[in-house]
């Protein structure tokens, strides 16, 4: 499992794709992240914006169960960032 760092403590990538999935709560951060990342190809990088506090479970769910990896979580203020890399 991945650590939830303070915002700016994480993988030092830039992403490819943005979502912003603030104010929205199950099950529409982890769907519309799903959804984000089927369309995308490999070695793009997905960043999340959420404030559900129920994603730092369930968008490593989603990540075990696909082809994409999490690089980092990282929070600010109730506000989430994930970091998620297609690698297949």
């Amino acid at each position: 499992m991945v650590e939830v760092v303070s915002l700016g403590d994480g993988a030092s990538v830039s992403p490819t794709h943005r979502l912003d999935v603030i104010g929205f709560f199950c099950p529409i951060p982890v769907a519309e992240a799903k959804k984000a990342l089927s369309n995308m190809d490999t070695g793009q990088i997905l960043e999340v914006w959420a404030d559900d506090p129920e994603t730092v479970h369930d968008m490593p769910l989603l990540t075990s169960r696909g082809k994409n990896n999490i690089l980092s979580i990282e929070e600010s203020a109730g506000e989430l960032r994930f970091l998620i890399e297609v690698i297949e």
